[in-house]
């Protein structure tokens, strides 16, 4: 008899135990992120701090490109974007051919005047070479974006220099950026050998 009622009140309690304590379901499903694919930065986030004001905009003003979360704020003089640098030792671009040498790359601080900059979120500019030609300036690990309208600006730019061959695919995706047409587009057709600059800071000088 007492062994029938101790196999009964072991039942009992494994019969409450089942009920009320949830069993952790069998090789849970994760969700898993959704790769990102690179695409000349656009896919990158704006860094935390480079958003504009986020209000709604004015009665009258229209929203343009992707929204404020891709915006950076218009430039100041003395603003620094990425790595603080100063215009200490810094080279002139119409010296650049002759800094860089016979070499491939090499790290240098220049300055001139930005040109063309990425219209879709201030990802890349272009600097004026001596012999008419632009360098195009990124920024290491899409860890910073620059403003829209930094075109004629003096700026400052820290990193390193590199001849680089471009793809024409590539070409074609900077030009549609600088807004382009798709006649000016479709003009590039071969890879070109070109001076590139990957920019760890930037400083605006004017």
């Amino acid at each position: 008899m007492k062994f029938f009622l101790s196999f009964v009140g072991v039942l009992v309690a494994i019969l409450l135990y089942i009920r009320f304590v949830p069993s952790a379901p069998i090789n849970p499903v994760l969700p898993v992120e959704e790769a990102q694919v690179e695409v000349n930065g656009h896919n990158a986030e704006v860094p935390p701090g480079s958003e504009e004001n986020t209000t709604a905009p004015e009665e009258g003003e229209a929203e343009e490109g992707e929204g404020p979360s891709t915006r950076v704020p218009a430039a100041v003089p003395g603003q620094t974007y990425g790595a603080a640098i100063t215009l200490a030792g810094a080279v002139p671009m119409s010296a650049l051919s002759t800094a860089l040498g016979n070499r491939d790359s090499a790290r240098m601080k220049l300055v001139g005047k930005a040109k063309a900059v990425c219209q879709v979120k201030g990802c890349w500019m272009t600097l004026p070479t001596a012999d008419g030609k632009e360098m195009r300036v990124r920024f290491k690990d899409y860890a910073f974006f620059v403003p829209k309208n930094l075109s004629g600006r003096n700026v400052v730019v820290s990193g390193w220099a590199h001849r680089s061959k471009v793809s024409a695919a590539d070409q074609q995706h900077y030009l549609r950026d600088a807004g382009k047409s798709e006649k000016e587009v479709a003009a590039i057709t071969n890879d070109e050998q070109q001076l590139t600059f990957m920019a760890d800071g930037v400083l605006v000088q004017e």
